[in-house]
């Protein structure tokens, strides 16, 4: 198969120009870093330090006047107890807002402290004259120390949420102003919330990020001005309910909130700063991954007649809730109806920027490509974004589960930091119709007090769902019920008070040349190409589909919508160059769409048919190697009906207890002139727990490492599919058991590939 190729990889960075540093030092290229990884996304060659993320990083509360203080800094690294490099320079040059581990900065090599400098002018038009001035931080990872001309104004805790500091008097008359960020992050050597970084990336943990790795910038704003605004809507009664906070304002100020669509205003009213105000909504459009309807807000604060200042945003009618279906079963209710949604793991990793995005079209492309691969949702997972990646969601249309970035969480301080940062994260995203759930604990990662924490979620943000832990460590609390299962699905089961989900299944591996990280990768179940990519992800997503209807998941998520680093499971490669497998026929496996799906049918039938088999057995070890082969004289062993194990053994269909260490299986079958004709389409139909070897008629067929949690298609290893013959084959196991359940059974399939259109 071929693969679709989404555009061509540029090759060659930008170079860093100093222009913005009062202390100019030669440009540095960010090709130069040693060792640094070389793949790079399309959007990396227009990446230069005049235009890098210059988009407004705030989308729900924009104002017209303010200056992005991306680009080109100085930067060096640090120890602990440094004195500020106050008027020094520093000896290298570093693109923010990428982190240094990045190929992007211009640095790329961990650090652990660090400082950055650079100096700008405040701007002299009339918007910034005797106006306070507002330092923004997006994001930095994980604490932060700011100084303005030798004067600190402030430190910050938490690697994912914004923050912003008041520099106004510690700004000179005029000329240029000093601005200097000391960082810190202990990575995984700490018990902060870091997700899935660590200082030695391997399997499924991935590259640190250190410091500034989102957008800085200043805005001025009067005394009296809005700090913040929270947005809940009630599309039963066809209301917006807006709190502006505020500073500077007193019992006379007035906030004004003025709801447009296009072309005309279709509600406004009068309240009081720090109130809610409530305002009904003439013809209110509800927003749904399909409709993504946005409305516009202008909101001012103002005393008298005059407003001092005003903000522009957004927001999206729509609600969500846990109810019964038409059958009672309960089911996540979208807008008031059952709405089932597929997603994919999330990870929000980049090849040249690590946890910054190359640029807000790369930000809007994965959610773009989410969607056109078939997904109404996706799984925010162990990270926070920026702000515009979940406008891009909330514009396009695309529901997010939101997890909150993991930590060890074994002292008190570090689960107080947690709170808080947990606290920070959904002030700071409430307003986006996009987030539906909020997702407390990842599995076990730094599981704690989960039922209280759940219950402070909920009544945190009451609009929302709650999950209390994705995966395997559920504390029979919050909204949803989760499971996790690799590579098949397996579905809990819904109770009257919660929604069942998978929250995690599938993790198809493929390493495409040319675009993986490192030669060295893995993946959950590996593939051999795009075509069997596909042909398992529509078998896989046919198991989801089952579910949905029986015993009624909500919800599911694969594993993953992107590579990362040495993990090879997604179904775009890392650069986002590649989609793997049929970008046509994934979309509409997800919709539930099998009509130009791989088509089974079963020549060799297995336990999960009603044909069924019967197998000769034995727990006792045959002697030489003549029991594989087709005349072995196998009168003295048993005979008993597939498949073999253990009950309770995950997807397994129990004809026959086995629970020995080891057992051997032999059976004969008759192979129809038609299939013998065409061996190319026949694959092996097997369900295994733990390692197995299969042969045909004495070759080896495949040897199948691990263990399944449902039957799934193996290829027959070249040795093997020329001994398949018209009429009378053998088919011979031998599969082991070391831990937990176990399972074995195995046929044949016929594959048919559907026609091109």
């Amino acid at each position: 198969m071929r693969f679709a190729t989404i555009g061509a990889v540029a090759l060659g960075l930008s170079v860093l120009s100093p222009a913005a540093l009062d202390d100019p030092s030669p440009a540095a290229s960010l090709d130069a870093a040693q060792g640094a990884p070389r793949l790079k996304t399309r959007w990396a060659d227009a990446v230069a330090p005049e235009n890098v993320h210059r988009e407004y990083p705030r989308p729900q509360m924009t104002r017209e006047h303010w200056l992005c203080l991306n680009g080109a800094w100085q930067f060096a690294e640090a120890q602990a107890g440094d004195e500020p490099p106050v008027g020094k320079h520093l000896p290298q040059i570093i693109l923010v807002p990428f982190p240094p581990e990045s190929l992007l900065s211009g640095v790329s090599r961990p650090v652990e402290r660090a400082w950055y400098r650079r100096t700008f002018e405040v701007p002299k038009g009339l918007a910034w004259k005797d106006n306070r001035v507002l330092l923004n931080f997006e994001a930095v990872d994980w604490e932060a120390t700011v100084f303005v001309n030798g004067r600190k104004v402030g430190e910050h805790r938490g690697g994912y949420d914004p923050f912003t500091f008041d520099i106004t008097d510690a700004l000179r008359p005029t000329g240029p102003q000093e601005l200097i960020v000391g960082v810190y992050d202990p990575g995984d050597a700490g018990d902060q919330p870091r997700g899935k970084q660590v200082r030695k990336p391997e399997g499924i943990w991935y590259t640190p990020t250190t410091g500034i790795w989102s957008t800085v910038w200043l805005e001025p704003v009067p005394a009296m001005h809005i700090t913040g605004l929270r947005i809940r809507t009630d599309c039963g009664k066809g209301t917006v309910h807006v709190t502006a906070t505020t500073a500077g304002t007193d019992e006379d100020s007035w906030v004004h909130v003025v709801v447009t669509v296009p072309g005309r205003t279709v509600g406004h009213m009068r309240g009081k700063p720090n109130e809610e105000i409530h305002i009904r909504v003439e013809n209110a459009r509800r927003w749904s991954p399909e409709s993504p309807y946005l409305h516009s807000l202008r909101v001012s604060v103002g005393r008298g007649a005059l407003p001092h200042d005003a903000v522009e945003s957004y927001f999206g009618m729509r609600e969500v809730a846990i109810g019964p279906d038409e059958e009672g079963v309960t089911r996540i209710l979208l807008n008031g109806k059952p709405y089932f949604q597929m997603g994919p793991l999330d990870q929000g990793f980049w090849p040249d920027g690590l946890y910054t995005a190359p640029s807000d079209e790369g930000l809007r492309y994965d959610v773009e490509m989410t969607k056109k691969l078939g997904f109404n949702m996706t799984r925010k997972h162990v990270k926070v974004e920026p702000r515009r990646w979940y406008y891009w969601a909330d514009k396009l249309g695309l529901l997010v589960w939101q997890d909150m970035p993991s930590g060890s969480n074994t002292t008190p301080e570090s689960r107080k930091q947690f709170e808080h940062e947990l606290t920070r994260m959904i002030e700071t995203h409430r307003n986006s119709p996009a987030i539906i759930t909020w997702v407390v604990f990842n599995e076990g990662w730094g599981q704690h007090d989960t039922e209280r924490l759940t219950q402070y979620v909920k009544q945190l943000d009451p609009t929302r769902l709650v999950s209390n832990a994705s995966g395997w460590t559920d504390q029979n609390c919050g909204d949803i019920l989760d499971f996790h299962a690799y590579p098949a699905p397996v579905a809990p089961q819904p109770s009257a008070t919660r929604a069942a989900v998978v929250g995690e299944f599938g993790g198809l591996g493929l390493a495409v040349a040319g675009h993986r990280w490192r030669e060295q990768h893995w993946g959950y179940q590996g593939v051999s190409d795009g075509d069997e990519l596909t042909m398992q992800y529509e078998l896989l997503l046919r198991q989801i589909h089952e579910q949905k209807e029986r015993p009624g998941i909500s919800a599911a998520v694969y594993t993953q919508l992107t590579d990362v680093e040495l993990e090879c499971n997604g179904l775009l490669t890392y650069d986002r160059e590649i989609v793997k497998g049929d970008l046509e026929r994934i979309a509409a496996a997800n919709r539930g769409d099998f009509s130009r799906a791989a088509r089974l049918e079963a020549v060799v039938a297995a336990a999960d048919s009603a044909a069924g088999a019967t197998w000769a057995y034995t727990f006792e070890k045959p002697t030489g190697g003549d029991w594989l082969k087709p005349d072995f004289d196998d009168s003295g062993w048993k005979r008993g009906p597939a498949g073999f194990g253990t009950r309770g053994t995950p997807g397994g269909r129990i004809g026959t207890e086995w629970s020995a260490a080891e057992i051997w299986l032999r059976r004969e079958f008759e192979l129809p002139a038609e299939a013998a004709a065409n061996r190319a389409a026949l694959r092996l139909w097997a369900h295994h727990d733990e390692d197995a070897e299969v042969y045909i008629n004495g070759a080896p067929a495949a040897k199948l490492t691990g263990y399944t949690t449902a039957y799934r298609v193996f290829p027959i290893a070249a040795e093997a599919l020329p001994r398949l013959k018209s009429g009378r084959n053998v088919l011979a196991v031998h599969c082991r058991q070391t831990t937990g359940g176990q399972y074995i059974d195995a046929g044949l399939v016929r594959i048919s590939l559907p026609q091109a259109p």
